[in-house]
């Protein structure tokens, strides 16, 4: 009977595992300070040309590049709370000042706006 429990609590802390995101974003950023950032309309100007393709990428806007689309697709789901809390305040932000901007990322990252839900959901759920 012992090894019968034994049995069950692996199983039990396997699916677990499983259940649970394999891993976290990279938080090599996470202590930008994102304001200064996003007072900055050159900086600003610059990310948003990276993103489109349109100009060199940073090391942060090449990690920013290559993360976004599995954060849409898995709305966020390796995202930490802090990554969370950035994205929904530079998005945010980004939507009100740029708007024009905001609509031709949106539309390359998501352009039959399928994850728009399931990332809106994700960001505006963490603290």
């Amino acid at each position: 009977m012992p090894f019968l429990s034994v049995v069950v609590l692996v199983c039990c802390l396997l699916a677990a595992v499983h259940s649970a995101p394999a891993e976290f974003y990279t938080s090599q950023f996470d202590n930008i300070d994102i304001e200064s950032i996003l007072e900055n309309e050159k900086l600003l100007d610059n990310y948003y040309k990276c993103l489109m393709d349109e100009g060199p990428c940073t090391l942060e806007g090449r990690t920013l590049k290559s993360l976004i689309p599995d954060a849409l697709e898995t709305a966020c789901a390796k995202c930490t709370d802090k990554q969370k809390t950035t994205a929904r305040r530079v998005m945010t932000f980004y939507v009100n000042k740029y708007p024009a901007n905001s609509a031709k990322i949106i539309k390359k990252y998501d352009p039959e706006n399928k994850f728009r839900n399931g990332i809106e959901k994700a960001l505006l759920a963490s603290p």
